[in-house]
């Protein structure tokens, strides 16, 4: 019997699918870097503004301290006792999903606040400005180089949050003393969950796009009561929508209509909430991941333009 036999079974179930997060972390880089690299080739100037922006956000102590918070809450899961009678899988899926969207929202909005309002009101902007930089390239870059922070937070979190969801699947086999799980089931634990770690992602740029837009006239408190605000009211857009306010046929469709505009306005984040589907072991279709993807790009693109409008007459002197 080959010698390599014993060391390839003595490898834990749970370990061996982690070339699948390894390959998927490598595509997600492959993807951004890319992405830069199409924005140099189009767009120079934007693409320095967000490369600068970029390096600026990854060396500030938030970013490191957002990863902190995110790397010890997302290893604490797996040994938490949920007492669900063999459903803590699934509360580690939609918990470290949650931790993950969390997090990134917090660093766009904090980034977009320091990149933007702060540089704005130190005067920073102002002598970017008087360089052959448009205001429109200044905000694009800045959004771009806080979405590719962004990025890096979701595939440094996402990717140890897939390893540990396949962890957690052993660690409840041993606890319950159930049989241990196949490499084939680890596997499609992870496969199934990372749909969720995309609509995560997407969730969070188009709050980030509203953090920006919001950042070029106010600073950051006022932003986070406005991005909380809209973080809120735009997971409820759709049962405000559906609403029937008691039994008055007006009560009911001033509720409906209330529910209308301010979907209409603010974003619908319940496109992206899908999180009890997807840790119900549900496979998501990519039909779906495609109009969510859409939307977030018109949503962020509306946001970012509503941006410019605010920052085309900012008195920066």
């Amino acid at each position: 019997m080959p010698s390599n036999f014993f060391v390839l079974a003595a490898v834990p179930a749970w370990l061996t699918p982690i070339w699948v997060v390894l390959v998927g972390a490598l595509a997600c880089v492959a993807v951004i870097l890319a992405c830069l690299g199409l924005l140099r080739l189009a767009l120079p100037k934007v693409a320095a503004i967000t490369t600068t922006t970029n390096k600026e956000v990854l060396a500030q102590p938030m970013f490191w301290v957002t990863v902190a918070i995110g790397v010890c809450a997302i290893v604490s899961f797996p040994f938490i006792p949920y007492n669900t009678f063999g459903e803590d899988v699934k509360v580690v899926k939609d918990s470290g999903l949650t931790v993950i969207m969390v997090l990134a929202i917090v660093l766009g909005l904090w980034s977009a606040s320091v990149s933007i309002a702060d540089e704005i009101e130190g005067r920073t902007a102002l002598t970017l400005l008087s360089k052959p930089i448009a205001r429109w390239q200044f905000i694009v870059g800045k959004f771009f180089g806080i979405i590719g922070s962004v990025a890096v937070l979701f595939v440094v979190l996402g990717s140890l949050f897939l390893m540990s969801v396949s962890y957690k699947v052993a660690y409840d086999a041993r606890e319950n003393a159930a049989p241990p799980p196949t490499v084939a089931q680890c596997r499609a634990e992870i496969v199934q969950i990372a749909p969720g770690l995309g609509l995560a992602f997407l969730e969070a740029v188009v709050m980030t796009s509203i953090a920006v837009a919001i950042a070029t006239r106010l600073p950051m408190m006022a932003n986070l009561v406005i991005c909380s605000t809209v973080y809120v009211l735009g997971h409820l857009v759709a049962q405000l929508a559906s609403s029937q306010a008691g039994q008055s046929g007006m009560g009911r469709a001033m509720v409906q209509f209330m529910g209308l505009l301010i979907g209409t306005i603010l974003p619908n984040l319940d496109n992206f909430n899908i999180y009890a589907a997807i840790t119900a072991g549900r496979t998501v279709p990519l039909a779906y991941l495609g109009w969510a993807t859409l939307y977030c790009v018109l949503y962020s693109t509306a946001a970012i333009l509503v941006g410019l409008v605010l920052f085309h007459d900012r008195d920066l002197a």
